[in-house]
Order: structure tokens, then C-alpha cells, then sequence
């Protein structure tokens, strides 16, 4: 229609009122017609100072704005009212998960699953105790039954009497040697014992 700009601008201020008509003031698809007719009649000649404003169009553009609401706003008026007055689903686009976190370990290795190992198998091969500890728990339990008997007053005696440096010694030597050759043998039967347990879990497993 070669608006000018002025006229441009009367235009876009006539549909937002429209628009802001419908959306706070609930006005009815009757109602805004009324409303656009009152206004568009100031369009006419008149002697009205009111309608200044609004005196920039003639009757063709009057009747071509008419038409074009008429296609566009008021053919689909209960589109519009959906819009501004349904309260539509809100649409989910993400959702959070908790994932729990495995606890640090203590040790060097986590503690055993329940559905994994037993403890005593962790405990002698995956963290063994050390020589030390399990020396002092075999020293102790071997002077347990000598300690229950009645002690007599040695305060006064050296136990190293009568033994020479090359004695004691070989006599802790010996007895190193005996204690490191107990716990190499026990650990050797241990590991033959889980290693027959895991070769015949595995052919149950070929077999499976």
C-alpha cells in the first residue's frame, strides 16, 4: 500500500493494541470487532479534533488494514487466545541422574566385594600382614603356655650367660629361617588351593 512512515507506525500500533486487548483484557473476537470499528470510523472526513491522530489514512488503506486483520488476526482469534490463555505442558529436555561414587580405599587395595572374594583369602594374599606382625603373633603364641607357669626371680640373671655373639647368632638365624620357611610353605599351599578352585571354576565355565 506504499505506507509512509508515520502511517507504518500507526499500523503496527493498531495491532498491538489488538494483541494487547486480547491478552489483558480478555476481549472477545465480537468485542474487537466493535473495538477496530470505532476506531477505523475516526478514519473518515470528520470535524472530530479527537481523531487527529488517526486521519493519515483514506478509505482504501482503511479498508485494506480491515481485510488483512480480518486474515490474519481475527481468522485464527482462538489460536491467539490458546496462546495467552492455556498453560501448555512444559517440554522436558534433560533430566539428572545420582550416580553414587565407589569410597576411597584405605589401603592400597578397596576392601572386598561381597560378591567377590572372602576376606580370608584378601587378607593372606591380596594384603598380607607383615613378617614382622605375624612373627610377633607365632613368638607370642609359642611363649604363652611357658608364661603360665610360675615365674622365679631371674631379675637378677643375665639370659645371655654362658652364649657367645656367634651363638646367638646362629640361633636367630635358625630361627628366621624356620619362620620364613613355615609362612613360604603355607602360602604356597594357599595359592595351589585357589588356583585348582579358579582352574575348575573356569572349566565350569567352558563347559557353560
Amino acid at each position: 500500500m506504499d505506507f509512509s512512515i508515520i502511517q507504518y507506525s500507526k499500523f503496527m500500533t493498531l495491532l498491538a493494541m489488538l494483541l494487547q486487548n486480547l491478552k489483558t483484557l480478555h476481549m472477545s473476537l465480537e468485542e474487537s470487532i466493535k473495538w477496530l470499528g470505532e476506531v477505523m470510523a475516526e478514519i473518515g472526513p470528520t470535524h472530530s479534533q479527537k481523531s487527529e491522530d488517526w486521519n493519515i489514512f483514506d478509505v482504501k488503506q482503511a479498508n485494506a488494514i480491515i481485510d488483512y486483520l480480518k486474515i490474519s488476526l481475527f481468522q485464527h482469534y482462538k489460536l491467539y487466545e490458546f496462546m495467552f490463555y492455556s498453560a501448555r505442558e512444559e517440554i522436558v529436555i534433560g533430566t539428572e541422574q545420582v550416580i553414587e561414587v565407589v569410597k576411597s580405599a584405605c589401603g592400597p587395595f578397596p576392601n572386598p566385594l561381597e560378591e567377590g572374594i572372602s576376606f580370608d583369602i584378601y587378607s593372606t594374599f591380596i594384603e598380607p600382614p607383615t613378617i614382622l606382625d605375624t612373627e610377633m603373633k607365632r613368638l607370642d603364641q609359642e611363649q604363652g603356655p611357658e608364661e603360665s607357669q610360675p615365674e622365679t626371680d631371674t631379675s637378677n640373671m643375665d639370659p645371655l650367660v654362658g652364649f657367645t655373639t656367634e651363638d646367638v647368632k646362629s640361633v636367630l638365624d635358625q630361627v628366621t629361617d624356620d619362620i620364613l620357611i613355615g609362612i613360604q610353605t603355607e602360602i604356597n599351599e594357599k595359592l595351589q588351593i585357589q588356583e585348582e578352585a579358579f582352574n575348575a571354576r573356569i572349566e565350569k565355565l567352558k563347559k557353560a
